[in-house]
């Protein structure tokens, strides 16, 4: 492909309006990863085919990107299904981390450049306690059940934080709403605040622990390991921070008000883009619904994976959507089209495809349309020839390949 890309530009919450994503020769992104306790769900991959799509943009308009993604390999939801499962938590990891990649490999989605596990940079979300710690913007909560006697959980300080709340926009009360269904303890007696996130565990009996110094023997929180892995090797002020629209608040907020408390050198991240939620059977699709769709069954009932990855491109990344069968169908037959077309289209009419490919991508991902540009392509006269440079542009802008 040559470097004829456009600029990309992606719908941020906190103006409600499309941006100009402006990275300098080398773009930098961070992507919060899984937690792997259950295989691949195709809410998963739609996020991941998203960003990879927002990376291949970048690409196509001249930008190196540095991409950085985190996988949280110690968490309760990991612990919890280990015990249920008799199975050691490492094993599950390991095996679902495995997966996991084996999903993304067959769906063409490029992998980033550094993919971080929490377990083996324990140590550095350490320092970043400490360092948060020395600021004086942390307290402890004494820890009865602690292993280690006199060992207390660590918690941010919120009222010393005059950001909080910037990143998602949302009210105090928007906040609570959600605060407890997606990992926060807004009811435990000794904190300053029901918001502050919990900064370091200290060890209980039977679950994992670490050296925390002079923290004690424990793990982090969720929300400082993203604050950490992306300053280790992005720094503050990154261009675009990833996720579904579930990570909005708290864990993009959290993330980022610990780094602004750590460095006072704010922004955290330029830009943020979300992911909807998929849904099926009437619900979110997620782990702890059991309402899942599969990558890794798709593909083992013979599913090609460019028409999997042709439903989740179907679907703009900002609307909600619901997994059916037909959507499925539909992208096979898709996918049948095509492949006929790249057969004998011949590149006739590739520039103008090329150019309307470029223009909805890099206009807040509207992979939809782009879709359609290329059915109108597919639908027109043959030639008797292949179509090489329309092939290498699906290939390139949209990772879609035979």
């Amino acid at each position: 492909m040559e470097g004829n890309g456009r600029q990309l530009s992606l719908w941020q919450h906190r103006s409600d309006s499309v941006e100009d994503i402006r990275a300098g020769a080398t773009a930098t992104m961070y992507v919060c990863g899984i937690t792997p306790y259950d295989a691949t769900h195709l809410g998963h991959a739609a996020t991941y085919v998203t960003f990879d799509l927002a990376a291949r943009v970048l690409w196509d308009a001249g930008h190196s990107v540095r991409y950085v993604q985190n996988v949280t390999d110690i968490d309760d939801p990991l612990l919890e299904r280990a015990a249920r499962d008799g199975v050691d938590w490492r094993d599950l990891a390991t095996q679902e981390i495995e997966l996991f990649h084996t999903d993304m490999e067959a769906l063409r989605v490029l992998p980033p450049d550094h993919y971080v596990s929490v377990v083996e940079t324990m140590q550095r979300h350490v320092a970043t306690i400490e360092g948060l710690a020395a600021k004086g913007v942390t307290y402890t909560i004494a820890t009865p059940d602690a292993v280690e006697p006199g060992a207390e959980d660590v918690y941010l300080d919120l009222s010393t934080q005059p950001t909080f709340g910037s990143e998602s926009g949302w009210t105090r009360e928007q906040m609570l709403e959600v605060f407890a269904e997606r990992g926060g303890d807004p009811d435990r007696d000794g904190k300053r605040d029901r918001l502050d996130p919990l900064l370091w565990r200290v060890e209980r009996a039977g679950e994992p622990a670490w050296d925390g110094r002079s923290l004690h023997r424990g793990r982090p929180g969720w929300h400082v390991e993203c604050t950490t892995i992306a300053l280790d090797h992005l720094g503050m002020g990154f261009d675009l921070q990833g996720g579904g629209t579930d990570l909005i608040f708290p864990h993009h907020e959290m993330s980022a008000v610990q780094a602004v408390a750590l460095t006072d050198d704010p922004p955290f991240a330029h830009a943020y883009a979300h992911q909807a939620m998929v849904g099926y059977d009437g619900e979110k699709m997620s782990k702890s619904k059991g309402n899942l769709v599969r990558v890794s069954q798709l593909r083992r009932a013979g599913v090609d994976p460019m028409a999997i990855r042709l439903v989740l491109l179907a679907q703009h990344y900002r609307t909600p959507w619901e997994y059916t069968d037909g959507l499925l169908d539909n992208a096979v037959k898709r996918w049948d089209r095509w492949t006929r077309a790249l057969q004998c289209r011949g590149d006739e009419d590739a520039d103008q495809l090329i150019d309307g490919i470029r223009d909805a991508l890099a206009h807040d991902l509207h992979s939809a349309e782009a879709l359609e540009l290329v059915d109108e392509w597919a639908a027109g006269a043959e030639t008797g020839s292949p179509s090489p440079r329309v092939i290498d542009a699906l290939d390139a802008l949209l990772g879609i390949r035979g």
